[in-house]
Formats: structure tokens, sequence, C-alpha cells
């Protein structure tokens, strides 16, 4: 970890010296990484994790007194040592993780998957999208024409509208056309941003929908493995991608990795069924349990649904509820995978064909690794219990962590300085964990050893 220079005075800025980073030529030696870091995980076990308090903390706190042996940084130096340190920080995290694995607290091999949605520094007003802008003008324009009525309204009866209250419309009208103005160039921003969104305060931000609650928030997607034994968080990582269904494989190959073990069992929900990434995990020796989501209508309006129809995977094709058979007719390459087209000839004269399609044929579509799909959904119905467990283990955790964190749950902006934000709160959860199972004298003698 790098050193902060040890300034007596709160106004003193640091000075980085020619003879190493964090060393001054002249003046007070720097202060130890060791001992920043103290003041850290002191404040995020304490639930404070802004530096002003914890420069504060460090003055009067007798605890953090004694820790620091009475040594006191101000703010600044307290907040760039967590800026400059990210990847120092979040590797104390992995190794605390590391500690845990060598007292065999993982040995059930069972973890829990889930993301949520974490607030930014970042007001949703904002915050820029093509809908928004759309939304916004539209007001404007509504707006706009009110006032004009009013004018209108002044010029065919001048005594109806006060001179004043004139005036006030005109002003009014300039400043909604300069904000038209600004939002058509915003407009253009979104436009060429990768994703269509823009954030003003915090520039990796962005707006996520918590299915859920049917609420926006503007921040990050947090990914955390947890495990089922005694909910200890083995993995975890800091997104803004909007969804979950690019996550599971990675997050579950980081969970076994941190586990130590040759296989992993991964519990998730169905924000995280996809084949690839189902299959990618099962490739790398993770056994996953994820429902398939419902999304066709089928069953919904009563019609016959895939799961009505049994393959022959002898013969490749499939059997339908009125007992055709449905011969593989092509393959077709969609959204990157390949797929396997099935349909019967009889459909057209099918007595039941009511139930089973709307269309002149009743048309399947098959994964070329669809098997790895089957095994997933073979598990579930041998684990009924899979989703309850899933939501003991994790919902809790990201409960903890929001209420600790408050109302605005990281105070830094961009996404490394999230992800180093995050390590803290990890970190610190997972020791609090851990005074709970083994008490805060054996926890020491552990770290010592």
């Amino acid at each position: 970890m790098r050193h902060s220079t040890r300034t007596p005075h709160r106004t003193r800025a640091k000075n980085y010296g020619k003879q190493g980073q964090g060393q001054a030529a002249t003046g007070r030696p720097a202060y130890h990484p060791a001992t920043l870091l103290k003041i850290y995980v002191y404040g995020y076990l304490n639930r404070i994790q802004s530096s002003r308090r914890l420069e504060t903390e460090a003055n009067r706190n007798i605890e953090l007194i004694w820790l620091t042996s009475r040594l006191a940084p101000d703010f600044k130096t307290i907040a760039d040592f967590r800026k400059d340190n990210g990847e120092a920080i979040r590797k104390v995290c992995r190794e605390f993780v590391l500690l845990c694995r060598r007292l065999d607290l993982f040995s059930e091999g069972v973890v829990a998957i889930d993301g949520s949605k974490f607030k930014a520094v970042n007001n949703r007003h904002k915050n820029f999208t093509e809908h928004k802008i759309q939304v916004r003008m539209q007001q404007l324009e509504e707006n706009i024409a009110q006032y004009l009525a009013e004018l209108d309204r002044a010029d065919r009866d001048p005594a109806m509208v006060l001179p004043s209250k004139v005036a006030r419309l005109k002003e009014r009208i300039g400043r909604v056309k300069e904000q038209m103005s600004k939002l058509a160039a915003m407009a253009e921003q979104v436009k060429a941003s990768p994703d269509g969104q823009v954030s003003l305060t915090d520039p990796d931000a962005r707006a996520m929908t918590s299915t859920a609650r049917s609420t926006g928030t503007v921040g990050y997607n947090v990914q955390v493995a947890v495990d089922a034994k005694n909910h200890l968080v083995l993995a975890h990582e800091v997104t803004n991608q909007i969804n979950d269904r690019d996550q599971l494989a990675g997050m579950s190959i980081s969970a076994k990795a941190a586990a130590g073990a040759e296989s992993l069992t991964a519990l998730a929900d169905r924000g995280y069924y996809d084949g690839p990434q189902l299959r990618q995990a099962e490739l790398a020796g993770v056994t996953t349990l994820v429902p398939k989501p419902l999304t066709s209508n089928s069953r919904a309006e009563g019609r016959f649904d895939k799961r009505d129809f049994v393959y022959d995977a002898a013969n490749d094709q499939y059997r339908c509820p009125a007992g055709q058979i449905a011969i593989h007719r092509f393959v077709t390459k969609e959204r990157g995978i390949y797929l396997s087209k099935y349909w019967s000839s009889s459909c057209p004269t099918c007595p039941i064909k009511h139930r089973c399609t709307t269309s002149e044929y009743r048309r399947i579509s098959r994964w070329e690794h669809e098997t790895v799909l089957e095994r997933v959904q073979a598990r579930l119905d041998a684990m009924p219990e899979a989703a309850k467990v899933r939501m003991q283990t994790v919902e809790h955790v990201f409960g903890t962590l929001k209420f600790w964190m408050g109302s605005c749950h990281f105070l830094t902006k961009t996404l490394p300085k999230v992800r180093t934000e995050m390590s803290l709160q990890v970190l610190a959860y997972n020791m609090k964990r851990m005074i709970k199972l083994l008490g805060a004298r054996k926890l020491i003698q552990v770290i010592a050893a």
C-alpha cells in the first residue's frame, strides 16, 4: 500500500518527494499504511464511512486513539488512502476470506448468489436517458404553449394581463427555450453513449429498475456470493450492468476459487437464467440451481407450453401432446447461439390445435446445449426448497449492508472507487460474522497466528 504523508495540521497538504512515494524529502515521516487501514476497518465496523467523521473520531474517540497510538491524520490523508490503494484494500478483503477458508468454514460447498441495486452519489435528475429527455421535452413544450396562450390573451385585451406579468412570461419562455437547447445537446450525448445513458455527477452510475419494487435507482449493481452455512461473503463484485443475466458464471467461479473447493453448488433466482452462463458454470465444476423465467403466455392463455413436448434424443425429434412427431427442420443462429427448429406436418389438421398455437404450425426451438438446461431443471425438481434457502442466505446480507451504509449507500464516485468502498463494507461484514461465530479473542488469535 502507498504511504500517506503525516500532517500535524488539517490545512497542510500531502507532500510526495523524490525519495519515495508518500515519503517527502523534508518534514515529518509518512503514516504507515497499517495505521490508515486500522482507521478504515474501525470506521466501517462502526458505520463511520466518511473521512471527515473519521478525522473527528481519531481526535476524540478513545478506542481509535488507542488503536492508532494517538496518531490523528486529517480527512484529506484518510480519503486519499482509500482513493490511492483500492487494489490493496480489495486484496485485504480477499485475504480475510482465505482466513475463513483455512478455518474450514465453507465445508458445505453451497452458496447463494444475488444482486441488488445500491445508490450512487448521483441524483436521478442528473441522469439522462432518451426516454427521460423525450418526457422532459414534452413538458417544456406544454409550458411554452401555456405561456404563449397567456401572451395572446394579453394581446387581445391588455387590461386582462398586467404588464409585469407579461414581462415575467417572456422571461420564462426564454428560460424554457434555454433548457430545451441544453436538453437537445444532452440528447446527442445520450445517443453517443454506448448504453444510452449519461450521468453528470458520477459518470459510471446507471439508472436501474428494481423488479421487486418497480422503482428506479441511479447507482450500481452489487453482486455477492454468500456461504449457506455461516452466511459469510465469499465473493463480491460491483458492476453498472442493469440486470444480472451475465453475472452467474463469473460470480460462481469466483466463489468456487475463494472456497478452494473442487465442486460448488450455486443457488440463484430467475434473473440469472441464461443458457451460456449456466453452461460456463457447469464446465467450471459449479452445480447451478436457477429457475427458468416464465416468459411464455401460452400456459396463462390455456395453451400447451414447451414442457408438454417430450424430446426423443435418439431420433432428434419431439412428441407433441396430440401424439404427433415434430421432426427436425433446420438450424438457425439467434443472439449468438445455435437453435434447432422442429414442427409437425400434422399441425393444420390437428383436432387440438386451438390448445397449442394460434399460428399454422407449432414451432419448437432447441438450443444446441439444451441438456444443460434440462439438468438444471432436474436438480430444481429434486430440491424444491432451493428458492427458500437462497432467500434466507443472501437477502439478509443485502439488508444489513444497506442499513449500515445509510440512505446514500456510496460516498465515492466512479466504478473503481465504489468497488474499493464495497470491499471495505464486505470486510466489515465478514469480520462481524466471524466475531459472532468465534468470539473476538479467538479471531484475534487466529489472525495473529
